[in-house]
């Protein structure tokens, strides 16, 4: 089995393990000191496997609700000991515009001969008025800041 070939089967796996609520499975194959950054807030990540598995339990009650999580497009590109994917997904409620797409993009790096996912960066696209009703929270693109 080739590097890319595990990493895709760790995240596909993933992915189902996210739409049927199972943690266990979301959990597995990440490290303990994963970073994640997450469309909900903090806006300054989750650091650690502790505070990763607390992220999910919120998410798994809306998805309940009626919303899917299915990966539609999925790239990755593997070196021998360091890895990134990134994919897109359908995650959202009847409701969401069908072209609404959940961005991934996933790090990973080889630990005793096993892929584990150290790094992971969920977001969709910022648009002035989206569908949920947000605003960008008082994010402004850097180039506001010059």
């Amino acid at each position: 089995m080739t590097n890319e070939t595990e990493i895709r089967a760790l995240i596909e796996n993933w992915a189902t393990a996210v739409h049927t609520g199972n943690l266990d499975g979301v959990l597995a194959g990440h490290s303990d000191d994963i970073v994640m950054f997450d469309v909900p807030p903090p806006h300054e990540g989750v650091r650690g496997i502790d505070a990763y598995r607390e992220t999910w339990p919120p998410f798994f009650v809306w998805q309940a609700e009626g919303a899917t999580f299915t990966i539609l497009e999925l790239d990755v590109t593997a070196g021998d000991d360091v890895a990134f994917a990134w994919a897109l997904l359908r995650c959202g409620t009847p409701a969401d515009p069908p072209g609404h797409r959940l961005r991934l993009t996933i790090g990973l790096r080889k630990d005793h001969g096993r892929w584990v996912v150290t790094h992971e960066h969920h977001s969709f696209a910022a648009v002035d008025g989206d569908a949920a009703g947000n605003d960008s929270g008082g994010i402004r693109p850097v180039e506001s800041e010059l």
